[in-house]
């Protein structure tokens, strides 16, 4: 089942994915949050649980869930 929160300014799950993008330097692994869990295929993935070394904060103006390093 993939990582979900709940925002506390609008009461909407939001459910954690990550995407793994080809850059100059090799890949890169990009975490974001959607209201629906996407397909997996080999670029994006819904997450069981939130990576090692992150937290999740919301933004105070809209209540989005986004992950802090810390």
């Amino acid at each position: 089942m993939a990582y979900s929160h709940v925002s506390k300014k609008n009461g909407v799950a939001y459910f954690l994915h990550a995407r793994v993008t080809p850059t100059t330097n090799g890949t890169r692994t990009m975490y974001f949050f959607a209201k629906e869990i996407k397909a997996s295929d080999d670029i994006t993935k819904a997450l069981d649980a939130v990576p090692a070394g992150y937290l999740v904060v919301e933004s105070d103006a809209t209540g989005l869930p986004l992950l802090k390093k810390g």
